[in-house]
């Protein structure tokens, strides 16, 4: 058996002995977990970065390119690694896109702590000059922005293609680029013009033909047929809509009890009331005008009966049942109408008006389209279709960061150039900075600058390139001025990115810094893990 290992206390004039070796062991586990984390999603940054095929426990596959869904999917343990998939979230409520290079950035600058700290620089002096280096990157960033207006349709344009470049459906780019900037222009509010609510914006998926057909619909679309029960009708121009909360069913009573019946006369009483109050309600909904009914899903008792339904058609009234609790705000805000809770409190002026309700065969189902909606609400609805569900649900992803790149050029209006080249640029100068900074500062300051060249460094290893000659040569460009040289992936070598039209919005750049310095701070400061049973 071999002899325990005794640590010796160091000598020092003053005899204390603190033993930092499993404070040191614990920040060593942190870094290393947390890079792990970093490393798994950096192949798939850039426009030639691999995607990830996620297979969940339930046995449903994923198939993404997005950092921030594939960070979500993943079962991490370690603590410190649970805060890189936070903080890709947190870039992707942030900006929406850059949910990869966020995560690349903060493993990167990790590595870089971990020698530094090798050299015995204390933590908190790695930390605060981390800090200043965030601030004086921002600066940097901000000074090499180009300001956009959003009447320039073409810049929003690029910049939302570049965003989806890098994604599986990059191939269509060319008709979802243009599509998330119009939805997006549609639903800003001149009242308030830097601020855009994604949730106006509905995105309807429906399987069957491809992703070309992919369209923007002004107007409302409902993934559910009209229901057809009594032959009520499934075309109405000029429609009054109605969005009811109420059931068109014979009430129930409040406690559970049966009643019982004893003789015919009874049950046709019972019958007859059933029939009378259905009826009723209708001629009160008919005497408003309205012929379009939409029905909310009701949990306590059927919405509509078949006898209701009979009667509805009857009353030329179209139907479309079992409308989502959550939609009814989307609805009601489209149609400029209020919901009606109540049958006595059904009027003409709740009422929505629309040209055209129609029902439309789609692939194997159908949907129904309202269009040509009066007064028509500050939203935008997208019919998005795919040959197959992963494919269906990666174009939403992708068009989801599309439009956040369109939300962070409403809120802040300034582009940047794209393909590592802000990063190269951050580098050179901050590099330069440490220069002037006296002491541990600069020599922290100039190993962050390296590990922002991490960025194009993955971008030139995932397009198959030589990633060090391509970085060295783009250090050169800088140094002699060129700032938005970049790494062109499609012709494989170094050209003006801006001229290239890959560009992204500074809002990316910029908080996917600030975020990972934050991130990697806090791993940093953190020297004990306790566990609470």
């Amino acid at each position: 058996m071999a002899a325990p290992a005794v640590s010796l206390p160091r000598p020092s004039k003053t005899e204390s002995y603190v033993d930092n070796k499993r404070k040191e062991d614990i920040r060593h586990a942190n870094i290393v977990a947390a890079r792990a984390i970093a490393d798994a999603v950096r192949t798939s940054l850039g426009p030639k970065g691999m995607d990830k095929m996620i297979s969940t426990a339930s046995g449903e596959v994923i198939i993404t390119n997005d950092g921030a869904t594939i960070l979500n999917k993943m079962e991490v343990l370690q603590p410190a690694a649970k805060m890189l998939v936070e903080l890709s979230k947190s870039q992707d409520s942030a900006a929406g896109d850059g949910t990869t290079t966020v995560v690349v950035i903060a493993g990167s600058l990790l590595k870089q702590c971990l020698s530094l700290m090798a050299h015995g620089i204390h933590p908190t002096v790695i930390s605060d000059s981390l800090h200043k280096t965030a601030i004086k990157a921002v600066d940097v960033l901000t000074a090499m922005a180009v300001p956009v207006e959003l009447s320039d349709r073409e810049s929003l344009i690029k910049s939302a293609s570049t965003s989806l470049n890098s994604k599986v459906v990059s191939q269509y780019s060319t008709l979802l680029a243009p599509l998330a900037v119009d939805s997006v222009l549609s639903v800003v509010d001149p009242a308030k013009p830097d601020l855009v609510d994604l949730r106006d914006i509905k995105i309807v998926k429906k399987l069957g033909s491809t992703v070309d057909d992919t369209m923007l619909v002004k107007g409302l679309v409902f993934d559910k047929k009209v229901s057809h029960a009594a032959g009520g009708p499934t075309r109405m121009e000029n429609a009054k809509i109605a969005v009811i909360q109420f059931q068109i069913s014979p009430p129930k009573t409040d406690i559970e009890q049966s009643i019982v019946v004893s003789d015919y006369t009874q049950m046709d009483r019972i019958l007859k009331e059933e029939r009378n109050y259905i009826l009723g309600m209708i001629k009160k909904i008919k005497a408003t005008g309205c012929n379009v009914l939409l029905i909310q899903k009701s949990i306590l008792r059927d919405a509509v009966t078949d006898l209701s339904l009979h009667y509805l058609a009857k009353a030329k009234i179209l139907v479309i049942k079992d409308v989502e609790r959550d939609d009814i705000e989307f609805i009601t805000k489209t149609l400029n109408c209020l919901p009606i809770a109540n049958i006595e409190h059904f009027r003409s002026e709740k009422l929505g008006f629309a040209e055209l309700v129609e029902e439309a065969s789609m692939g194997d189902g159908k949907i129904v389209k309202i269009t040509g909606i009066k007064d028509m609400g500050r939203t935008a609805t997208v019919l998005v279709r795919g040959s197959n569900q992963l494919v269906i649900d990666e174009a939403e992803r992708s068009l989801h960061d599309a439009l956040c790149v369109v939300r962070c050029l409403v809120n802040k209006r300034y582009l940047i150039a794209g393909g590592g080249a802000p990063e190269i640029e951050l580098s050179r100068q901050l590099g330069a900075w440490a220069k002037v900074l006296h002491g541990m500062e600069g020599y922290c300051v100039r190993s962050f600058a390296e590990a922002l060249e991490v960025v194009p460094y993955t971008l030139a290893e995932n397009a198959g390139l030589n990633p060090i000659t391509i970085v060295t040569e783009l250090r050169n460009r800088h140094a002699q001025g060129e700032i938005n040289t970049g790494i062109n992936v499609r012709k494989g070598q170094i050209t003006n990115i801006l001229e290239e039209n890959v560009v992204q919005p500074l809002l990316v750049s910029t908080s996917a810094i600030t975020l990972a310095t934050e991130c990697v701070r806090m791993i940093l400061k953190i020297d004990d893990i306790v566990t609470v049973r």
